[in-house]
């Protein structure tokens, strides 16, 4: 019975291994089949979030409306697509978008839907980040992260989504962030955009289901391409270590990008991306604020004791 099982379990662990291979290799081909010929415009498409989910919506025959503020950028992201593309795929449309100016987001949309006339999918991406105690940012930076966070995102949504319900057709992604659902000390600025955009497209699902318009929000801990992950001894290695650590320290772009395809794909309603210790931190804030709260506080107090060193 020994030997058997020195045999049997290489065995059975390698023909699991290979169904996992084989499930994932066709959901990978669904989801892409999903988006063929469908219009996607993406916000913030030269970040690198954005960056991939270009690359994969480019390679699933998706007729791509990308945005961005930078139109070198636009442009360098354009020849990087069209030169490793099928040549039976989409030819990009650009434009230069800024969702921290309100007021010419109106005629942008109505730029984006000049190049097709319609658009099926919206992926909100565009992202400001900052970090800093309350009384350091100023009230400007407020107002500005929450244009780019909120304003801006629901702002366009708004102007596309007229389109969306007349087709009784479309999706709307928001890629949003776990400070969407947790309050995280001198990140406060960036939560409350991140709570606002979480609450406004959980209120927009219910209100455009009848038009069959799906709302996803996508949210992953950090993105690992813009965050450094913290020096030993410093005191976020302790509180982000162990609250929003995901593999080695965030989520690679390209997994984000590969979860956003899917979730357009299977019409997922909300996707947190995470490992089981910010998922326990949810949870936690939730069901036991007061021990959350506990938490974090120490948290602060040991950044002050470091300081004082």
């Amino acid at each position: 019975m020994g030997v058997l099982a020195v045999f049997i379990l290489p065995l059975l662990l390698l023909g699991i291994s290979g169904i996992i291979y084989i499930y994932r290799a066709v959901v990978r081909l669904m989801s892409k089949s999903a988006v063929q010929n469908k219009v996607v415009v993406i916000t913030d498409a030269i970040s690198g979030l954005g960056k991939e989910c270009s690359r994969v919506f480019h390679s699933g025959g998706a007729r791509l409306v990308l945005c961005g503020k930078t139109w070198e950028k636009l442009e360098a992201l354009y020849n990087a697509l069209i030169s490793v593309a099928d040549p039976s795929t989409f030819t990009p449309k650009l434009i230069l978008l800024d969702l921290s100016d309100i007021n010419s987001i109106q005629d942008i949309a109505k730029e984006i839907l000049d190049c097709y006339g319609c658009v099926d999918i919206l992926i909100n991406n565009a992202s400001m980040k900052v970090k800093g105690a309350v009384q350091s940012i100023s009230l400007e930076l407020d107002k500005k992260i929450m244009d780019t966070n909120y304003f801006g995102p629901i702002t366009l949504t708004k102007a596309l989504l007229p389109n969306m319900i007349s087709r009784r057709t479309g999706q709307i992604v928001l890629v949003n962030n776990i400070q969407g659902k947790l309050g995280v000390p001198f990140r406060a600025a960036y939560a409350a955009s991140k709570h606002a955009a979480q609450g406004f497209f959980d209120c927009l699902r219910a209100e455009v289901e009848e038009f069959d318009i799906c709302v996803s929000t996508v949210s992953p801990t950090f993105i690992r391409s813009y965050h450094v992950q913290p020096e030993p001894g410093n005191w976020e290695a302790s509180i982000w270590k162990f609250f929003f650590r995901k593999l080695a320290y965030g989520v690679h772009p390209m997994e984000v990008a590969e979860e956003v395809l899917c979730t357009v794909s299977r019409k997922k309603q909300e996707v947190f991306m995470a490992n089981a210790i910010p998922k326990v931190a949810v949870y936690i804030r939730t069901f036991f604020p007061e021990l959350f709260f506990a938490i974090v506080a120490s948290g602060v107090k040991e950044r002050q004791k470091v300081d004082m060193k």
